[in-house]
């Protein structure tokens, strides 16, 4: 998805910068905003984390809830598994033509599709209508991994997606108290992950009894839980105030 280059805000958080910065970016620090991006981290014109639009938005939060509860709602109905996996592909197809009709990028949508569709895949394949959740699983284990590995080599992801938005770029880890900070906020986005794994297992294990809470976590904990976690890690890597120096 391609998205404008955003504004390079001063303040607080960004204090303007002179001298041979302004040259330009190092080569790492674009690739740390390149890397942002591709996260689909947005920042305000002040500077501050769009929470809500690094979500997708209210119609990209849609696309990632509506499927999983069509499914839901329509199995629980009808008690065909067949019939409620197409009607979760049915949704998600409806979102890409939504994205068509408006002319906006469709890397979200069909991303959506994709998944939904092996997703349902699997589901139709083992007969086990809580299979439709099963790739979820693994989709977030390999965050998780990503994100403690990105801690051990010393470039925790947090720092790449919050540097970027900072105006950091990635001088951050010349400061060993900012490498820190952003340790515990990747940290704090893996346990965010994990936490779903340890509510969500469980219940898939139970199967079909454990269906209709599994469908629900899974909405609690997906987006509104996303939101929450990026927040609460944006807060906690958050630069000491610079101050004055004394007369």
């Amino acid at each position: 998805m391609t998205e404008h280059q955003p504004e390079q805000p001063t303040g607080p958080e960004n204090p303007g910068r002179t001298g041979p910065q302004d040259a330009g970016p190092s080569p790492v620090a674009g690739l740390a905003a390149g890397y942002a991006v591709k996260a689909g981290l947005h920042r305000t014109h002040d500077g501050q984390v769009d929470v809500l639009r690094s979500a997708g938005g209210v119609q990209g939060i849609a696309e990632s809830i509506v499927p999983g509860l069509v499914f839901l709602v329509a199995f629980n109905v009808t008690r065909e598994l067949s019939l409620s996996l197409v009607a979760a592909l049915a949704s998600a197809a409806i979102f890409t033509v939504v994205r068509l009709v408006q002319r906006r990028p469709l890397t979200q949508a069909l991303a959506g599709v994709a998944g939904v569709g092996i997703s349902a895949w699997l589901a139709n394949t083992t007969g086990k209508a809580e299979d439709f959740y099963l790739p979820g699983f693994f989709t977030n284990g390999a965050y998780i991994l990503a994100m403690v590995l990105s801690i051990a080599v010393k470039w925790p992801v947090a720092g790449l997606l919050f540097g970027f938005i900072r105006n950091e770029g990635v001088e951050w880890r010349k400061e060993p108290s900012r490498v820190k900070a952003y340790r515990l906020g990747t940290w704090i986005i893996v346990a965010v992950l994990a936490l779903r794994l340890i509510v969500q297992v469980p219940l898939y294990l139970m199967g079909t009894d454990g269906l209709a809470a599994l469908a629900t976590t899974r909405l609690i904990m997906g987006a509104p839980l996303y939101i929450l976690g990026i927040w609460v890690a944006w807060l906690v890597t958050r630069p000491a105030p610079k101050t004055a120096p004394a007369d």
